[in-house]
């Protein structure tokens, strides 16, 4: 006879005879074959402090299910939008031509900028506007960076620079373009360094901010390791920083298009900015609103780009 809870060679048994499996390491049922299927992926396992466990791994098919399922309730509200413009113009007649045009015109105008002879076409207009978007906003988020880090890692900078720059930071976009034409002329440099001032102060003020609170013991672990310098920011501190530094470039980069399109109002010949103004003047609202139309989607274009840049870091840091 077994008696209860005893330590044996075998299982621990009641009275009756079954398992207590609180009591037994192992459970008999374990030692049941268990069918395993060819097609399901291996399971990874967690070591803990507790023994070892099988973690599922996500299925392939997860994570692009999950994107397109994002992708739709985006275009939910621009569908829905789109629908009621078209609702308001052509069915109930609400709105007149001449003060909100149909979809279908707005593309009719796109189409018309496109295959034009004479004069820059709507595909100039853009590449003309994209391209000083990005040097700006390049020349303006390295600058910004270098002077962010120094303001954020050094309290005499701190002291010598946070001001004037906060101050500095107040100007309208506007207020800068008499300036720089005054300076430089009516030229490209004058936009792209007015983009370029647009994307500086984002990117300024979070790498300052974020490096002031990055976790000291990171840094003197940094230290420990002989890093100094240029090193210990590029390893340690910049990587602590990374979803404030990709907020600031994020905001930097919507900034970017908002000063150009201040750029191109006053002083250009091309440029979605200067479609805006030569529409208004010649009452073309149908182009009005393309001009708008491919702003907006130029912005979220390159804001996913940004997107994805984030998270590559947010992944290796």
């Amino acid at each position: 006879m077994t008696i209860p809870g005893s330590i044996g060679t075998g299982p621990v048994v009641d009275r009756h005879g079954k398992p207590l499996r609180a009591l037994n390491q192992f459970d008999a049922r374990a030692e049941e074959p268990v069918a395993v299927q060819d097609d399901a992926p291996p399971a990874e396992v967690l070591v803990t402090e507790h023994g070892t466990a099988a973690v599922e791994r996500p299925r392939p098919g997860s994570r692009a299910s999950g994107r397109v399922r994002r992708i739709g309730l985006s275009l939910v509200v621009p569908v829905l939008l789109l629908v009621a413009w078209h609702v308001a113009t052509e069915v109930t007649g609400t709105f007149a031509s001449y003060e909100l045009p149909s979809p279908g015109s707005v593309v009719a105008a796109g189409v018309e900028l496109a295959t034009r002879e004479n004069g820059p076409t709507f595909f100039t207009h853009i590449q003309i506007s994209v391209q000083r978007v990005l040097i700006g906003f390049v020349i303006g988020s390295v600058t910004g960076l270098a002077v962010g880090a120094l303001v954020g890692l050094s309290r005499l900078a701190d002291g010598l620079l946070a001001g004037t720059v906060g101050a500095v930071r107040a100007v309208p976009s506007l207020g800068w373009v008499p300036l720089l034409v005054l300076w430089i002329g009516i030229n490209e440099d004058s936009k792209v360094l007015l983009v370029a001032i647009g994307a500086f102060f984002p990117v300024y003020t979070t790498v300052a901010s974020a490096l002031r609170h990055v976790d000291p013991h990171l840094v003197e672990a940094g230290r420990a390791y002989g890093l100094r310098g240029t090193s210990l920011l590029l390893r340690v501190q910049l990587p602590a920083a990374t979803p404030a530094v990709v907020s600031g470039l994020r905001l930097a980069l919507a900034q970017s298009w908002l000063f150009l399109v201040a750029a191109e109002l006053i002083a250009s010949s091309m440029g979605l900015g200067f479609l805006l103004t030569d529409s208004a003047n010649n009452g073309r609202v149908d182009r009005i609103l393309l001009s708008l139309v491919t702003l907006a989607v130029l912005g979220k274009v390159t804001d996913a780009l940004i997107g994805v840049v984030e998270k590559r870091l947010l992944r290796r840091w």
